[in-house]
């Protein structure tokens, strides 16, 4: 069988060992960076795309090279590819599958540092109105720091963002200083993210609601232990998917793959 995976995430990599190692399948990955077609080619993927593709690329693809079905397990704040995909899905009328990953189960975390907000910009008019002092400690990705500077002083944020061309270049254009990035490696332990708050006097943090698997949990610990603010973009709803083709496990994968191998 002939999947096309839209990846980037470790939920992609963790996708594509499982089905190589248990199903007969070809599997092309497209991921938006080099770093995550590295990551998608070790991995196990059969080949990889390495930059952003739009809705009509995507289409002549699968029609093609006669794709049979479509995963996508991007990133849960990348709205603008699920609603694509699912959209590309209904026109071809083809199999899909969206892996979304479960949410973070903060039932036994402490969680008044947290602030909840739904949107970076949202997040940024709150740091500039209730926290003018101290250093904001961003964990949210390169994407989303042009929100953010809007409202506060590139002298008092540190991101913490992939060491690649395109990241680096974000930082330059928005007058970061070089100074100020910290290089990430995955997703950090709790240890790590206390040394991170410690050595950059933050006063708060900025982090998505991104699940276990994107350190959520640690980061709300290092917070907590800190006594440093939590500022947390909820996740987007998507209203084009359909509930019945959502998995978060790879045990709910092997459900519906199960109907075509």
């Amino acid at each position: 069988m002939k999947i096309l995976l839209l990846g980037g995430t470790k939920d992609s990599t963790n996708i594509i060992r499982h089905v190589k190692e248990n199903y007969d399948a070809y599997i092309l990955t497209t991921t938006t960076t080099e770093y995550g077609a590295r990551l998608s080619h070790e991995s196990g993927s059969d080949d990889t795309i390495a930059r952003p593709l739009l809705k009509d690329e995507i289409i002549e693809i699968i029609e093609n090279e006669n794709f049979e079905l479509l995963i996508d397990a991007t990133h849960p704040f990348a709205e603008h590819i699920t609603q694509t995909s699912t959209s590309i899905a209904k026109e071809l009328r083809m199999p899909y599958i969206r892996f979304e990953r479960p949410t973070t189960n903060l039932e036994n975390i402490d969680t008044s540092h947290i602030h909840y907000v739904n949107s970076f910009d949202d997040a940024g008019k709150l740091i500039k109105n209730e926290f003018d002092r101290g250093n904001i400690l961003h964990l949210a990705g390169a994407n989303t720091m042009r929100d953010i500077v809007k409202y506060v002083s590139v002298d008092r944020f540190y991101p913490r963002i992939l060491k690649v061309e395109s990241s680096i270049a974000k930082c330059q254009e928005l007058g970061i200083d070089q100074s100020h990035i910290i290089p990430m490696k995955g997703a950090a332990s709790l240890e790590e993210n206390i040394e991170l708050m410690e050595k950059y006097d933050a006063s708060v943090m900025i982090t998505k609601e991104s699940g276990d698997i994107g350190g959520v949990v640690e980061k709300i610990q290092a917070a907590n232990e800190k006594n440093v603010a939590v500022v947390m973009i909820q996740r987007p709803k998507i209203d084009e998917l359909n509930k019945n083709d959502i998995v978060s496990n790879l045990e709910e994968l092997d459900i519906k793959l199960k109907d075509f191998f």
